[in-house]
């Protein structure tokens, strides 16, 4: 693994507002939900967000695939600010699998093909691929002609990440990918996810609060932690520096992981 030393995002005091309506605006004065926010995210690494539900872990993660678009502040591909970059060019880098993510009416066969085929890649390649991710991601064979009706949450989420590592992207944003996974599925995600870092330097931003998974996701000298509460980055700590048995310990008797610290 040879990163850059340059980040590979970076933003620079960012700002979401929410869009309010004229009545709203005059009882909230557009909330903030995400408010100065200024992150170096260097290739080859991973990110894990915590957060309790409303800090805006989701919406980080809709701004760097440019789902959103921030109301103030910059964010960067390398040296090149977002805005300069066509959006569909920018998803094709940066690729999300949302936490509650669809198969759009499709079988799994043709989810996973829709994305390689908007790439105008062959159907050799296309095959080769699919074979290669059900394979490694453990997704068993019968399930290519069953829609979304047909399968269980677990499997529709499994279904997600593999339409998301297909595509080979630089940069993956997942959002709770393990949520409705079994534990062994978990710990080989996470295994599967460490391994293409190692192989072919991709950047990884997770948002997920299972910390035994997030120890073994979190290994590396580039790898980090960033705890989000009301929209604001109260934390961010270099994975190395975590006493993650203390971490767990906070985590265990705070009534909410809005009072925890690293």
């Amino acid at each position: 693994m040879n990163p850059t030393t340059k980040p590979l995002l970076r933003l620079e005091n960012v700002n979401l507002y929410a869009k309010l309506t004229s009545r709203q605006r005059l009882s909230l004065q557009g909330q903030a939900i995400l408010q100065d926010i200024t992150l170096s995210i260097p290739e080859a690494s991973h990110l894990v967000i915590l957060g309790a539900s409303g800090s805006g872990k989701s919406f980080l993660l809709r701004l760097l695939n440019r789902l959103t678009e921030p109301s103030s502040g910059k964010i960067f591909w390398q040296d090149t600010p977002y805005n300069a970059i066509p959006p569909l060019d920018l998803r094709q880098r940066v690729v999300l699998a949302p936490q509650t993510p669809k198969l759009l009416g499709m079988t799994v066969e043709e989810s996973l093909q829709y994305p390689l085929k908007l790439r105008k890649l062959d159907q050799n390649t296309i095959q080769t691929r699919i074979e290669y991710w059900l394979k490694t991601l453990q997704i068993p064979d019968d399930l290519r002609p069953k829609n979304e009706q047909q399968l269980s949450t677990g499997q529709i989420q499994q279904i997600a990440i593999a339409r998301t590592l297909i595509t080979q992207p630089p940069v993956i944003l997942l959002d709770e990918p393990t949520a409705h996974l079994s534990p062994n599925t978990a710990h080989h995600l996470i295994q599967t996810l460490n391994h293409l870092t190692q192989t072919e330097n991709t950047t990884i931003i997770m948002v997920n609060h299972q910390l035994d998974l997030i120890q073994e996701f979190c290994r590396s000298n580039h790898d980090s932690i960033i705890h989000l509460s009301h929209g604001r980055i109260i934390n961010h700590q270099p994975a190395t520096t975590i006493d993650w048995k203390e971490l767990k310990a906070n985590i265990t008797e705070s009534k909410t992981d809005e009072e925890f610290d690293f």
